[in-house]
């Protein structure tokens, strides 16, 4: 039986090894051509690569737009989708519609031509790169021409028309975080948020019209700056600069900040080791969300068990519903969240 004919609901008649595997935790995909009846084709101008794995791709092959590139390429050649054997994420990406099969019933219409982001992860999407034209360091983008193919499946979006794509695309590529922000965050709650990159900042800005006037609401990172904005703008109640891979000085700080353990921890960090500086910073009974692709989740679980913390530890959800216009709404209603997105778009060194 081809590939052609193989049936299969969430593309996994397009997973080469190992076999049984779904797209997202297979080793390989098929990006070859054609598109199947119940897929649609993109081709693809733009990845926006998830900050944990671009981070860690620096970490490896330093500051160069040019080694990540080729790294990149060299993640995508052997794999057929892009996805960091390190980080195991991903990103998300921004391209045209080429083609439509004829049993393709997805999750909005599309049309030939239109301009549409994908709202699942790179880690599952079969895609080839036929060319990488430039790397912009400071927003994790980068501009490529290629070819990817997405079953019905596969949530997607058509791209605003009243937003800059580049600015629409790096706010979608991490809109579950607010989407969940939105779902755990209550009037009257004491809320701490732990980075303060793109999610970070489109959580502060979700929990702070949660919680209204009422509560507290702290945000920790290793940077002062977007915490200065955030706290001059009324956005956080409190903020500091801290390493929260020291997770006794991180908590112990966020429960000063806070003038007592929070009811929610947020984890948006992007690096890895910082499980329990949210854990600790916690109430019984409280939850901890970690969209934070660096995450170890047995450590977070063991840690948790390790000190006795009756918490409620969520795994980061990139999909909710309606989760890509909450997040878009927040950029249009929020001057502080757009120059942050605008501000990283624009700095490439």
């Amino acid at each position: 039986m081809t590939d052609q004919n193989r049936a299969g609901r969430w593309g996994e008649y397009r997973v080469v090894a190992p076999e049984g595997s779904l797209p997202q935790g297979a080793q390989v995909l098929n990006p070859a051509g054609p598109c199947r009846s119940d897929e649609v084709e993109i081709a693809v101008e733009l990845l926006n690569i998830d900050s944990a794995s671009f981070h860690q791709i620096m970490g490896a092959v330093g500051r160069d737009a040019s080694a990540v590139a080729t790294h990149i390429a060299s993640i995508v050649a052997a794999r057929g989708k892009m996805q960091n054997p390190v980080t195991g994420s991903g990103g998300m990406l921004l391209g045209r519609v080429v083609a439509l099969g004829d049993g393709y019933a997805g999750p909005v219409p599309l049309r030939v031509g239109d301009r549409i982001a994908t709202l699942v992860s790179l880690t599952l999407t079969p895609l080839r790169l036929d060319s990488i034209h430039e790397v912009r360091l400071g927003s994790e983008q980068v501009v490529v021409e290629g070819r990817a193919f997405l079953p019905a499946s596969a949530p997607l979006v058509v791209m605003p028309a009243d937003l800059p794509e580049a600015l629409a695309l790096s706010v979608l590529d991490v809109c579950g975080a607010p989407a969940q922000t939105a779902r755990l965050v209550r009037e009257g709650m004491r809320v701490a948020i732990l980075g303060a990159g793109k999610s970070g900042t489109l959580c502060m800005a979700q929990a702070r019209l949660a919680l209204g006037q009422t509560g507290r609401l702290v945000a920790v990172d290793r940077s002062v700056e977007v915490l200065s904005e955030a706290l001059a703008e009324g956005v956080i109640d409190a903020g500091d600069a801290v390493d929260a891979k020291d997770a006794l000085g991180t908590a112990r700080r966020i429960t000063e900040l806070l003038g007592g353990e929070a009811d929610v921890v947020i984890n948006t960090a992007n690096v890895d080791a910082t499980e329990m500086a949210a854990i600790l910073s916690v109430r019984e009974g409280g939850t901890v969300y970690f969209f934070n692709m660096a995450t170890s989740f047995a450590r977070a679980a063991l840690g948790a068990e390790g000190v006795g913390k009756d918490a409620n530890l969520m795994v980061g959800n990139g999909y909710a519903v309606g989760h890509a216009e909450l997040a878009l709404d927040l950029v249009r209603s929020s001057a502080f969240v757009r120059r942050k997105f605008e501000r990283a778009l624009s700095s490439n060194p």
